[in-house]
């Protein structure tokens, strides 16, 4: 007799819907960022006007996903949606702090996209200034609207492409697998190897580092 769980399901959570983007003027965009939490490489942000027509299968948060299905729906949202990138490097994160340079990827984003969306949703509790159109902030957006979802996977695959570039610029941080965020293994690196011109020097792990301060506060 198989003894029993004591785990306890909670109900399963629903997949993100179009039903916030039918609400609102059409064509609806969704904006979502990737990097805010890393301590090296840019912020990167993705804008999303899917085509109810050509709806890819199985988009969903892209923490929620595997990296092989992240990259899958990668490329079919590039083939079948209206989509832009935009990102913020480093230097900008250190000029404007990272909610700002966020916000500037957010903008870049859409003013990539080949068209002008009628409405922005947003993931998170903060709108970017001068967007060309109005625009809501949806917390946990990416849970709740497809294109936000969609513009998650996107703006995830293509930091952490970025990244693995910058593992190839520099070897021995393991930013192809942490991705910048700060891991033992990161953090171990940092102290044996010193900061990059990557690693932000205003995040406080960096900045606590030997040295660092001096970089940031000189006499």
């Amino acid at each position: 007799m198989a003894g029993r769980s004591s785990r306890r399901d909670g109900p399963a959570r629903r997949a993100p819907t179009l039903e916030l983007e039918r609400n609102r003027p059409a064509p609806v965009c969704g904006i979502d960022e990737a990097g805010r939490g890393p301590l090296a490489g840019p912020v990167v942000a993705a804008a999303v006007i899917l085509d109810p027509a050509r709806l890819p299968a199985g988009i969903d948060d892209s923490k929620s996903l595997s990296p092989g299905r992240r990259e899958t729906l990668f490329a079919t949202i590039l083939e079948t949606a209206a989509h832009g990138i935009g990102l913020a490097s480093v230097r900008e994160i250190e000029e404007f702090n990272i909610l700002g340079a966020t916000m500037l990827a957010m903008r870049r984003a859409v003013a990539a996209l080949p068209l002008t969306p009628a409405f922005a949703l947003v993931d998170g509790n903060r709108l970017p200034e001068s967007l060309p159109c109005p625009a809501e902030a949806i917390v946990q957006g990416d849970r709740r609207s497809l294109c936000i979802a969609a513009a998650s996977i996107l703006a995830k695959v293509t930091r952490d492409r970025l990244m693995a570039d910058i593992a190839r610029s520099h070897p021995g941080y393991g930013f192809e697998r942490h991705m910048g965020y700060g891991t033992a293994e990161h953090l171990e690196a940092l102290n044996r190897l010193g900061p990059t011109p990557e690693h932000r020097l205003g995040f406080a792990p960096v900045s606590r580092l030997k040295g660092i301060a001096n970089l940031l506060n000189p006499k």
